[in-house]
């Protein structure tokens, strides 16, 4: 079986991370994106440490989706520099990731 990946970005509010998920969804790109937040984020911008309010979106898919899924995060993404990132999953129960498989294309 394909492994199967976490994908995390960020963004400053929650609708944001709803639009880029339903359209990542709709794709099949994406089994499903969990929503988390608000949380603190501190971090270096521009020369200079900024803090903000940020939510976290984590998506499951094969790991072979992940450019697609990158490139449309790109597209939809309001911020210059957005956090892209996936994590292969080490351990995942079997079923969890046939239905994953089953709700993503086929690349």
């Amino acid at each position: 079986m394909e492994p199967i990946i976490t994908i995390t970005t960020t963004a400053d509010n929650r609708e944001a991370l709803e639009k880029i998920g339903r359209h990542l969804l709709a794709g099949r790109l994406i089994a499903c994106v969990q929503i988390i937040g608000p949380i603190r984020s501190i971090y270096w911008w521009k020369e200079k440490i900024e803090e903000t309010e940020e939510w976290l979106g984590e998506m499951k898919t094969r790991k072979s989706l992940f450019s697609r899924v990158e490139a449309e995060i790109r597209t939809l993404h309001a911020y210059e520099v957005p956090e892209i990132a996936a994590v292969e999953t080490a351990y995942i129960s079997h079923a969890y990731a046939e239905w994953v498989m089953n709700e993503t294309i086929v690349v």
